[in-house]
């Protein structure tokens, strides 16, 4: 009997859970659409000028109107992006592997990170230019990936590092090896802590591609069609160009948030329980 009762349970929190996102949707939409309606109206009744900012219908038609070289030049900026994601992700989760094995790295490793993380991006740009080339798209996935490293290393660390001090004992007392620990402790521990960072460095990724070709680049890249279109007063195209730019960082992100919810199945901050 017990089997045929949580049946219905789990398919209770499933329609609650669809109920529940549904609506959240609905309400994010609303809320674009009514922002959207608004800054229409206030541009046009404060007659704001062009180059502030042209009203949202004009960035719309522009959008349209020149979309298959907006999304050529998104597409190229992503894959600089998606480069110095992966660059700076897998650098940080394997230095937070490094770290966490030996804890004594910890105070070395850990200054470094910070001041790296510090130093404002833009003074990257210029620097990955010579070292690297102005037109080679390494040099933007080198930004990208200074962005990237700090959030997924220290998240990754605190993740492998923040096992409950019963689990491991327990594992010991199986006599468990360090590399066994490793696979069945601390990595899934690590997983959630993993992946909230990830989220943020695939926002952070698109940032610092974009930043880093307002110093030079490939003239198929958006970062720089934004920047000579501001330059020739273009302002609807360099906006609809910042919109091609938002949506792909939107996209990413939901990219990883479904693979976070795929790997993470089991984990009651992905289910909504607290089982």
């Amino acid at each position: 009997m017990s089997g045929f009762a949580v049946a219905p349970v789990q398919g209770e929190r499933l329609l609650a859970r669809a109920a529940r996102s549904a609506r959240d949707w609905i309400l994010a939409v609303a809320v674009l659409d009514g922002g959207i309606a608004l800054c229409e109206g206030l541009v046009a009744g404060l007659h704001v000028q062009r180059f502030l900012l042209p009203p949202p219908s004009d960035i719309a038609q522009t959008f349209w109107n020149e979309r298959q070289a907006l999304w050529g030049a998104g597409w190229y900026t992503f894959k600089e992006a998606l480069g110095g994601f992966v660059i700076g992700s897998v650098a940080g989760i394997l230095v937070a592997i490094v770290v966490s094995r030996w804890p004594g790295l910890r105070g070395a490793v850990m200054p470094y990170a910070v001041a790296a993380s510090a130093i404002p991006i833009i003074a990257f740009a210029p620097i990955t230019n010579q070292w690297f080339g102005l037109l080679n798209p390494l040099s933007k996935m080198v930004i990208a990936a200074i962005l990237c490293f700090f959030p997924v290393f220290v998240n990754t660390l605190r993740g492998l590092t923040s096992v409950r001090p019963s689990s491991i004992e327990l594992m010991r007392s199986y006599a468990a090896g360090e590399y066994s620990i490793f696979r069945r402790v601390r990595l899934p521990n690590s997983l959630p802590y993993l992946f909230s960072a990830l989220k943020v460095a695939s926002v952070l990724a698109m940032i610092g591609a974009v930043v880093g070709e307002y110093f030079g680049g490939s003239q198929e890249a958006l970062g720089v069609q934004i920047r000579n279109s501001a330059a020739l007063f273009a302002f609807e195209t360099a906006w609809a160009a910042i919109l091609v730019a938002s949506i792909l960082g939107i996209a990413f992100y939901a990219v990883v948030a479904v693979a976070e919810r795929l790997a993470l199945g089991w984990h009651p901050s992905v289910r909504g329980t607290a089982e």
